[in-house]
């Protein structure tokens, strides 16, 4: 089935160092963009992991061991410093679609964007995780889901070219199998999800309970971004700062993601000017009392 789209959507895998957000590094990335009107471009870059001063970080043996990318082979390559311009020009102001995308590659992605200093807004794009529609239909892996799927085995696993295509490739026979079939949630409610549609498959594979892209701040009914971890697991960051404010300082100072740090950051902001607007009402008042 032919992708419904308004706007070009690009599948993406990576290839990295590890598997923590925070302090990993992108090795390999592949890019495969789709256009509303069905054409395909696709790129793929070897990146030479770095620290913030250039310098060129291993690959531990454990992640070679997955990806067979080793440390010669990305010596002589650019780093994603160097390649985030690029890399945010062929993507453009396209939608996102990956395998385990929402839980790693995006917040991944984004971290490396926000090292380099190139800005990158997910905020006008619709994210859509292909595994977890397969998690949630037939619970299983990417190369299970590939053969169940598309009949085929998928050769190449682990390299972020075969994923990435394979990944689109069962996104699209995702689309002819679940036509008009019915799932029924946590809660009991029946629905029709797997529509070809990126924002309904945005909805029904995406997070809408996470304030940040990794999880380790959520929402609670209020819709207030509460800790899904730690001590305070379930206390709103409002609260907690209030009655702890080092725990603010230690949380930007800790190996958290800087898209972690950014919704810290930006309650932190909030609490200020509520208490500026605060003080300033206390100041209204008293003049009023003073003058009358």
């Amino acid at each position: 089935m032919k992708l419904n789209l308004t706007k070009p959507i690009v599948f993406f895998d990576l290839e990295t160092t590890g598997v923590q957000v925070g302090s990993d590094h992108i090795v390999q990335i592949c890019l495969l963009k789709v256009m509303p009107d069905g054409g395909e471009s696709d790129v793929t870059y070897l990146v030479r992991p770095a620290d913030d001063k250039g310098n060129t970080l291993p690959i531990p043996p454990e992640s070679t061991a997955i990806h067979h990318i080793t440390d010669a082979m990305v010596a002589q390559q650019p780093s994603f410093r160097q390649l985030a311009p690029t890399v945010a020009e062929f993507i453009g102001d396209a939608d996102l679609a990956g395998y385990n995308s929402n839980k790693f590659d995006v917040p991944l992605l984004v971290e490396e964007f926000l090292r380099a200093g190139v800005e990158f807004s997910l905020e006008k794009r619709h994210l859509i995780d292909v595994q977890n529609i397969f998690h949630r239909m037939e619970p299983r892996t990417l190369i299970a889901a590939y053969k169940f799927y598309c009949g085929k085995d998928l050769d190449g696993a682990h390299s972020a070219d075969a994923d990435t295509k394979a990944t689109y490739e069962v996104l699209k026979a995702q689309l002819d199998r679940y036509e008009g079939v019915s799932f029924t949630d946590r809660d009991g409610v029946v629905s029709t999800p797997i529509v070809n549609d990126v924002e309904a498959l945005s909805n029904f594979t995406g997070n809408p309970q996470w304030a940040d892209l990794v999880g380790h701040i959520g929402y609670d009914k209020q819709h207030r971004e509460v800790f899904n971890f730690g001590k305070h697991k379930g206390k709103t960051l409002e609260q907690v700062f209030k009655i702890e404010p080092a725990y603010y300082d230690w949380m930007m100072k800790a190996d958290f993601p800087l898209s972690t740090k950014q919704v810290v950051m930006l309650v932190q902001r909030r609490m200020v000017e509520a208490k500026r607007r605060e003080d300033q009402e206390k100041l209204q008042a008293l003049k009023l009392k003073f003058e009358g």
